[in-house]
């Protein structure tokens, strides 16, 4: 049989008959879109091909190592009482700061 514990809380789900929630997160880097400006066009279309050609170069020959600490996904067993907190402030911010008082 699986056990399963709440990783928040460090409940027992398992023997408890209780609902197990799971969450999933990913983070990663962001990348805005290419946008096209009036100078961009008067660009070399070839030295742009180059120069994407060397960016993926450099890109590929870093260590890959390196890559994974920018790409990290995660994945928790959360007990109802525990999910139902996550759900109502997944990044655990304290109740200061969600209301942004002035500073007067």
């Amino acid at each position: 049989m699986v056990h399963f514990t709440c990783d928040l809380c460090g409940k027992d789900i398992t023997s408890s008959g209780e609902d197990r929630f799971v969450v999933k997160m990913e983070a990663y880097p962001g990348f805005d879109p290419n946008e096209i400006k009036e100078e961009d066009l008067d660009d070399d279309p070839m030295e742009a091909v180059a120069d994407l050609i060397r960016r993926d170069d450099a890109f590929a020959s870093q260590d890959p190592a390196d890559d994974a600490c920018r790409r990290r996904s995660f994945r928790f067993d959360l007990c109802p009482c525990c999910h139902r907190r996550f759900v109502r402030n997944p990044l655990g911010k304290s109740s200061a700061n969600v209301l942004d008082f002035s500073k007067n």
